[in-house]
């Protein structure tokens, strides 16, 4: 899958998506300094899903209309050591497939699911 990981997004995480042969961009080092707006914008354009701890994303996406080729994944997770969000994250997009048009809550024990407009 093809993922837009937001600046705030931890290293290893990003390196453990890569390593489970994801193509994931990174804001901090590919888009570094770039507003929301903007990186939103190059996941729409490049058709990639946003990973992000960021909620304003989620009020971006659906007040900017983002399309059905894109969507965007909140992690709300307790824990944050660097080692337990990487396995989480690594554990929670391996195993669905359907986050193209949704925008989803990652918490520790659900996942809050919402479509696009």
């Amino acid at each position: 899958m093809k993922f837009l990981a937001n600046e705030n997004f931890p290293l290893l995480a990003v390196t453990a998506l890569r390593d489970a042969g994801h193509d994931v961009l990174w804001a901090r080092t590919d888009m570094a300094g770039d507003a929301d707006e903007l990186i939103l914008q190059r996941a729409q354009d490049d058709e990639r899903i946003v990973v992000t701890f960021d909620k304003d994303f989620g009020e971006l996406a659906f007040g900017w209309g983002l399309p059905s080729n894109c969507g965007v994944i909140l992690f709300r997770l307790r824990s944050q050591s660097p080692q337990h969000l990487r396995d989480r994250v690594v554990e929670i997009l391996g195993d669905r497939t359907d986050w193209t048009g949704q925008f989803f809550v990652v918490e520790e024990h659900r996942i809050r699911i919402r479509a696009l407009p």
